[in-house]
């Protein structure tokens, strides 16, 4: 009697199905207005979406947005903001500086084995860097004060 038990469990355990979400995203970020704010993520699968007189919505599968630094540390003694974007990138992206001397700013491009690749000075807040010539990959992009490191963005180049 145990066996058939045992027999019928392990049948009805092998049939259940797992589903498991699912999305590769390129950017994201919150909007917020005088009726509410919300939390968007571009690249995201949709899960379902709503209509009304005023337009839609569509909802899906959202994970937790975090700013990290990938290598060195965070310095909280400066009122510096750095972007990058696109990210996944094809041939361009641009790096955003904000609020900082540019004076000995320079940016170094490293592939995944921490060769660099690309490197130049930086001379405004906005720096439009090429990757034409690059192959697609995951890249660092290192920004360097007087050759002390700043912040470093992880890339990808498709």
């Amino acid at each position: 009697m145990n066996q058939k038990k045992l027999l019928i469990s392990l049948v009805f355990l092998g049939a259940t199905q797992v589903n498991a979400q699912e999305t590769t995203t390129t950017s994201g970020g919150n909007a917020s207005g005088t009726n509410g704010s919300l939390s968007y993520t571009i690249g995201q699968t949709v899960y379902t979406t709503f209509s009304g007189t005023t337009g839609s919505i569509a909802q899906g599968v959202q994970q937790a947005f975090e700013i990290q630094t990938v290598l060195g540390t965070e310095n909280f003694n400066i009122n510096l903001q750095m972007s990058v974007f696109p990210n996944p990138t094809s041939n361009w992206f641009q790096l955003d500086i904000k609020n900082y001397d540019f004076e000995k700013l320079s940016y170094q491009i490293l592939d995944i084995n921490g060769k660099v690749i690309i490197q130049s000075k930086i001379s405004s807040e906005t720096t439009t860097i090429t990757t034409e010539n690059i192959s697609t990959n995951l890249y660092f992009v290192k920004v360097l004060d007087n050759n002390k490191e700043l912040k470093t963005f992880k890339i990808i180049k498709k």
